[in-house]
């Protein structure tokens, strides 16, 4: 028979075993997580090629490929307002090789959506924030307005004639227009296109008077002279357009700028994530880089992963209260 002070000593060295296991289980874990990337990285934007969303991750893909050694893939995943997208790499293994970038429709969908097969806040895992962009509020060159405060007065002045276009249904320039409205006690009759292109195109041809686009598309058009902006919805001037004001020098409170980033699957290990946001950093850092993303319309937000958390959860809050106000719901 074996004694109790055997038995003691096997189950000791039992969970002495087990203990080490474990240790070696997490050393071996985080030296994976150091030596990440060891493969291609895939990048999903859940948009077409060729967008702002798209030119954004190609940017900081590319760096990132050239600091790590490692290709970050861009892939393309469009549809279902970009919920397809975001869908893929909610599902994907948590390793730190599928990640996403993150985007305004991200921060809308949460409420816009009355069903979808993910939870945007709690099965994506905030890795970096990339930059803030503003949209512009631009006009045809007919309105005769010159001002916020002269639009307003003007759209009041004609109630249901002005029309106010969009690139979509839960855009962020569609939800741009309708904090305006919700805030000025200005109503317009929106028009939803598929896309900025053909949006801009009726702009051109005096169909629509306003819309609230992002920088990119819409600035060789006030540039050219062939629109009118008449205010920035950042809460402050922009670098690209400096003597165009904010919205809310009129309408106060007013700020809807899209914030953009990178995500990963929930359960990425801290330690990859830790890694991720420390290369993306150093990208946004580059002066060629900053450069580029000024050129894109925003300045370079370099933090922490708490701290983009933060702010997805801020933008969330804030297009869920537009979208309720708005009655939009999509099914």
């Amino acid at each position: 028979m074996v004694s109790r002070r055997v038995a003691a000593r096997r189950v000791a060295l039992g969970f002495l075993a087990v203990l080490v296991s474990a240790g070696s289980v997490v050393f071996a874990q985080r030296a994976w997580a150091i030596d990440y990337p060891t493969r291609p990285v895939k990048f999903v934007v859940p948009y077409p090629a060729g967008g702002a969303t798209d030119i954004l991750a190609r940017l900081i893909g590319q760096r990132l490929s050239e600091r790590t050694g490692q290709q970050f893939i861009i892939e393309n995943k469009p549809g279902a307002g970009n919920n397809i997208g975001t869908d893929s790499v909610a599902k994907a293994e948590p390793d730190g090789y599928t990640i996403l970038l993150v985007n305004p429709a991200n921060y809308i969908n949460a409420t816009l959506y009355t069903k979808l097969p993910f939870n945007f806040l709690q099965d994506i895992a905030p890795v970096a924030a990339f930059n803030r962009t503003a949209n512009v509020m631009t006009v045809a060159k007919d309105v005769p307005a010159k001002t916020v405060a002269e639009f307003i007065a003007y759209v009041k002045a004609n109630p249901g004639k002005v029309n106010m276009a969009s690139s979509g249904n839960g855009t962020s320039v569609h939800l741009s227009g309708e904090m305006f409205m919700m805030m000025s006690g200005a109503k317009m009759q929106h028009v939803p296109y598929r896309g900025a292109a053909l949006a801009i195109t009726d702009m051109l041809g005096g169909q629509v008077q306003v819309i609230f686009d992002n920088m990119p598309s819409i600035i060789q058009h006030i540039r050219a002279g062939s629109l009118r902006a008449l205010a920035v919805t950042t809460e402050e001037r922009s670098d690209l357009l400096p003597d165009v004001p904010p919205v809310s020098d009129t309408v106060k409170g007013y700020e809807a700028s899209a914030l953009f980033g990178m995500g990963a699957p929930k359960k990425t290990p801290p330690e990859i994530i830790a890694k991720l946001n420390a290369e993306v950093n150093a990208v946004l850092a580059e002066p060629a880089v900053k450069a580029r993303l000024v050129d894109l319309g925003g300045n370079p937000l370099i933090g922490t992963p708490e701290a983009f958390g933060k702010m997805i959860a801020a933008e969330t809050e804030k297009w869920s209260k537009v979208v309720k106000e708005a009655g939009l719901k999509v099914e």
